[in-house]
């Protein structure tokens, strides 16, 4: 198991650097840049892309840096030394292979640098806007898990009747609906939208949240809580209630199984005295990845919808504000945390199982 390890932690720097190769190239040929988004800004449009008109426009400015050439549309009025002293402050004077090189050696020293706009550093940003999502994905995960595993269960034990029939059904249409249209819908139902306001809009505490007991702030949390952790539960149900009642299919059909109901044990003893113990080694094994799953997915459109300062939403605006340290030093955090949650699930599935050897499967 040791050399498997080894092998999947040596994998992380290739896997990684490809990650950032590829989004860095595929930057290079992205309309607008920071410089484009500052231009914007001095002149009250506010978005690059509103000042963007297309390249080869004869309105634009084209200004030249060590050997690459931008084109800023709409940057008429504004002096060539001004332009250049923006590209200078961005690092945009150098050749792309010698940012990315720099880049790539700060960040192997986790030093991430400061936000273009928000004069920040994109450490600190993270941490600021870490408790939102960590709030979304733990909270999604650990309902996720105690709905689905007695649901998946309960399936499972009565497989093929009505109740099975119609709950697949139902978890099929859950899966199918789009989490930000069911987040919408819950708006629209129950914050005010058109029918009931139980629940909050916006924000993640109330604005007197300071002034509240200690009761109260958890109350309060939870209330504003509530809304976002269920539109970003609704996709996770189906996979994992299926995984459990497959495994706890595969479990029941076993030889153990049948020799301790012919040995006279009550159903119930049977199921949760050996099939249980048995049959979610897989399910809590894959906790991790699940998390990080939920954690990571579909949490830019949860966090705009309901307002949530997340890092969802501060990656998505990194990328249309074109804040190159936030976008890239948060691909490079995530990337690097989802390889490693990777190799956490790999020894998960081995504590839990020790039967698993990944190195003979390798094999």
């Amino acid at each position: 198991m040791g050399a498997y390890i080894l092998r999947r932690i040596l994998l992380i720097v290739p896997t990684l650097f490809g990650i950032m190769v590829i989004n860095f190239l595929l930057v290079q040929f992205v309309p607008g840049g920071p410089v484009e988004q500052m231009i914007a800004n001095m002149q009250g449009q506010g978005n690059v892309f509103e000042s963007f008109s297309g390249a080869g426009s004869d309105t634009g400015q084209d200004l030249g840096g060590s050997g690459s050439e931008y084109q800023y549309e709409g940057a008429r009025g504004l002096p060539p030394e001004l332009i250049a002293e923006l590209e200078a402050q961005f690092g945009l004077d150098k050749p792309p292979l010698e940012r990315f090189v720099n880049m790539m050696w700060n960040y192997m020293r986790f030093d991430f640098g400061e936000s273009y706009f928000r004069k920040i550093d994109v450490l600190d940003l993270v941490l600021e806007k870490m408790p939102v999502s960590i709030s979304l994905g733990l909270w999604s995960t650990l309902i996720a898990y105690l709905v689905s595993i007695p649901l998946g269960i309960r399936k499972a034990v009565g497989d093929g009747t009505r109740f099975d029939t119609w709950t697949s059904g139902l978890i099929v249409v859950a899966y199918a609906i789009p989490a930000f249209l069911f987040a919408i819908m819950l708006l629209v139902l129950f914050a005010g939208g058109s029918y009931f306001q139980l629940f909050p809009l916006r924000g993640l505490t109330s604005d007197n949240f300071d002034q509240l007991s200690v009761g109260g702030k958890i109350l309060d949390y939870l209330w504003h809580i509530a809304l976002p952790v269920l539109a970003s539960t609704i996709s996770a149900f189906a996979t994992l209630t299926l995984l459990t009642k497959n495994s706890f299919l595969d479990e029941i059909k076993k030889h153990y199984v049948m020799t301790a109901r012919a040995k006279g044990l009550g159903e119930r003893r049977v199921l949760y005295g050996h099939v249980f113990r048995n049959a979610m080694l897989i399910v809590i094994a894959g906790f991790p990845a699940v998390f990080i799953g939920v954690f990571f997915g579909g949490s830019v459109l949860i966090e705009t919808i309901f307002s949530l300062d997340g890092l969802g939403r501060l990656g998505f605006e990194a990328a249309v504000g074109r804040d190159y340290p936030v976008m890239f030093g948060t691909l490079f955090l995530f990337g690097l945390i989802g390889l490693v949650v990777g190799i956490l699930s790999d020894l998960m599935y081995v504590l839990v199982d020790p039967r698993i050897d990944f190195e003979k499967r390798e094999g």
